[in-house]
């Protein structure tokens, strides 16, 4: 069978395969993108920062607009009820300039948003197919389909997923962990508004977060003991209802959970690199942690647009190496921080050690007292390197020892 040619191979059909192959296609590289359908998927999103920015590029958000809802406050709220006893804390969007930080969406509906744009784009061919074989030369990577086609292309693109058939034939090493906890995810609709505030409650088994979504309904995130995990779900839908609203405190008087009802156990997996001879890793191909502080899709979003923006900055031969290590270089960083962000907190809610209590209520006590502190957080929590470059110059040089 002959060798099709293409510049770019962009092998997983996820939120953030699909937005990188767009994204390289709007540059004008001619792409493949290689995926079998995907499964349903009922979570959501909480789309902030530069992959809002990202996704608006590509021209997925047009017809959203009434399918996305604001995320204007961000709470968080110690329900642990251990000695140290943390305030809540408030991040306001309006505090730092913006209307919002970002939109929720449901998974689908980005993603059908994404098929339709990917069906008008003139730069890119979608193959429904599995990409089963990676074979680098020194001019072009060949990736073999389980039909038997094969692509000759510049570069590969991995966003395959935790399980990376592309990663395992690059030869990637991969470290991973599990947490003993369960994630059980959901929608629902109560009788209050939610007035575009997200609330995070810190439990002594994780966080249990609702997060708007447009009109009088939420996703809810609920980080649960794997055996009571269980039990909940298999409970009646009106007692599930009552006690999710008793979870929330009723800040959203009576709610109604919506089916389907999603549990999976939660853990983690990182990289020894983020690259090989002619391939990237985006998204959970080259970072996994549990869906806490919304993170996870962002981090694969701001992969997708870092390697298209760096191969549009070597358009002659985007699979080079000084490429490669440039992305290697660029993203290193953030995905190790939130990496490490997400288990730390994940672990202080889990410790019952007092001065691990005491630290935690110690960070969000400055964080609700100190706004240049809260203000910090929130600009890196959107960006990474916005935090320090938000503060003001005068204060900066004050921290440089230039005091004068």
């Amino acid at each position: 069978m002959s060798i099709e040619r293409r510049e770019i191979a962009v092998v997983g059909g996820g939120l953030a395969g699909t937005a990188t192959a767009l994204g390289f296609a709007a540059k004008g590289f001619d792409t493949v993108l290689i995926a079998p359908s995907a499964p349903p998927d009922a979570r959501s999103s909480a789309i902030l920062g530069r992959s809002y920015a990202f996704l608006s590029e590509i021209g997925v958000f047009e017809a959203l607009q009434d399918k996305m809802a604001p995320l204007a406050v961000m709470r968080l709220v110690d329900d642990t009820g251990r000695l140290f006893h943390a305030p809540t804390v408030e991040f306001n969007a309006s505090e730092i300039g913006l209307s919002a930080f970002g939109y929720n969406i449901l998974n689908a509906d980005l993603l059908e948003a994404l098929k339709a744009r990917c069906a008008v784009e003139p730069n890119l061919e979608v193959r429904e197919a599995k990409a089963t074989g990676y074979e680098p030369g020194e001019a072009k990577a060949i990736v073999t389909l389980d039909d038997g086609s094969r692509y000759a292309v510049d570069l590969v693109v991995a966003a395959d997923g935790r399980r990376s058939p592309m990663r395992e034939a690059a030869g990637i090493r991969t470290r991973q962990w599990r947490y003993p906890q369960s994630a059980i995810v959901f929608n629902f609709s109560h009788a209050v508004d939610h007035r575009a505030v997200s609330t995070e409650f810190h439990t002594r088994t994780g966080p249990f977060t609702q997060v708007p979504l447009p009109g009088r309904r939420s996703s809810l995130v609920w980080v649960e003991d794997p055996k009571l995990a269980e039990l909940y779900v298999e409970l009646r839908p009106e007692k599930l209802s009552e006690t999710v609203a008793e979870k929330l405190h009723w800040i959203l008087g009576a709610v109604e959970v919506e089916e389907p009802i999603q549990r999976f156990p939660l853990g983690g997996a990182s990289v020894d690199r983020l690259t090989a001879d002619r391939l990237v890793l985006v998204g959970e191909a080259g970072h996994a942690f549990p869906p806490i502080g919304a993170q996870g899709l962002n981090l694969g979003l701001r992969d997708g647009e870092a390697i298209v923006r760096l191969a549009s900055e070597s358009r002659d031969d985007p699979g080079r190496r000084v490429t490669l290590l440039r992305y290697e270089a660029a993203r290193k960083a953030d995905v190790n921080s939130r990496t490490l962000g997400v288990d730390l907190l994940n672990r202080s809610l889990l410790a019952g050690m007092l001065p691990t209590q005491f630290a935690r209520s110690l960070g969000l006590t400055a964080m609700a007292e100190v706004p240049l502190l809260r203000q910090f957080a929130m600009r890196e929590g959107l960006s990474p390197g916005a935090g320090i470059t938000g503060v003001p110059r005068s204060l900066r040089k004050w921290i440089g020892g230039d005091r004068a």
